[in-house]
C-alpha cells in the first residue's frame, strides 16, 4: 500500500513539474501588428492585417518541444485604400471566399542565442502550403505576463503561392513578385 502511495505520489509531482515548465500564450491583437511590403514601379505598398490569432506553447527546458500556431484572416487586408483591399479580397487575387485563411504551424523549433529562435514550419495560403522559417528573437522579459516577440521571415515569392494578377496587369504595374513581412506578435500568458 505504500508503495503505490508513493508511486501515486511521485507520478503527480512528476507530471506537475513538466506542466510547468510548459507555458500557453495567446497572441494579443491590440499589442501585436502583422505587416507586409510590397514594392513596385511607383514606390512601396505597406498592408497589414487586422485580424489574426495564434497560440505558443513554450517548453523552456526543452526548447525543441515548443510550437506555434497562428491563423491570419485574409478579408481584414489593409493596404489604406478599399478599392485596392477589394481588388485584393477579389478571385482574381487572395479570393477570400475560397480562402479566407493563411494559417502557419511549426514542425520544429530551434534555439539560436538565449533569446532567439528558428521556428520551421508550414504556412498554408491560397490553398498552397510552403516550408517557412520564422527568425524570433525576445524583446520583453521572459519574466513579464505579456511577451513581445521580433518575427522576420524571408521574403515570400507570390507567384508560389499562385497570387498573380493577370500577365498584363503584372507588367504594366511592375509589381514585384517578392513580399516582405513585419511581424511584432505581443501574447498574454493563459
Amino acid at each position: 500500500m505504500k508503495l503505490r502511495l508513493f508511486i501515486i505520489s511521485f507520478a503527480t509531482v512528476v507530471w506537475s513539474c513538466s506542466a510547468l515548465a510548459n507555458e500557453a500564450y495567446k497572441f494579443d491583437q491590440s499589442g501585436s501588428t502583422i505587416g507586409f511590403t510590397v514594392r513596385q514601379f511607383l514606390g512601396t505598398t505597406h498592408g497589414k492585417f487586422n485580424k489574426f490569432s495564434g497560440k505558443i506553447e513554450i517548453d523552456r527546458d526543452h526548447p525543441e518541444n515548443s510550437s506555434v500556431v497562428a491563423r491570419i484572416d485574409i478579408r481584414s487586408i489593409d493596404t489604406r485604400i478599399e478599392k485596392r483591399d477589394n481588388h485584393l479580397r477579389s478571385p482574381e487575387f487572395f479570393n477570400i471566399e475560397k480562402y479566407p485563411e493563411a494559417i502557419f504551424k511549426s514542425r520544429s523549433v530551434k534555439r539560436t542565442g538565449p533569446q532567439s529562435g528558428d521556428i520551421l514550419g508550414e504556412l498554408t495560403m491560397h490553398g498552397v502550403t510552403k516550408p517557412v522559417t520564422l527568425h524570433v528573437k525576445l524583446v520583453s522579459s521572459p519574466k513579464d505576463t505579456n511577451t513581445r516577440w521580433s518575427v522576420t521571415i524571408e521574403p515570400l515569392n507570390r507567384k508560389e503561392f499562385n497570387l498573380m494578377f493577370s500577365p498584363s496587369a503584372e507588367t504594366m504595374s511592375g509589381i514585384s513578385q517578392t513580399v516582405s513581412l513585419e511581424m511584432q506578435i505581443e501574447a498574454r500568458r493563459e
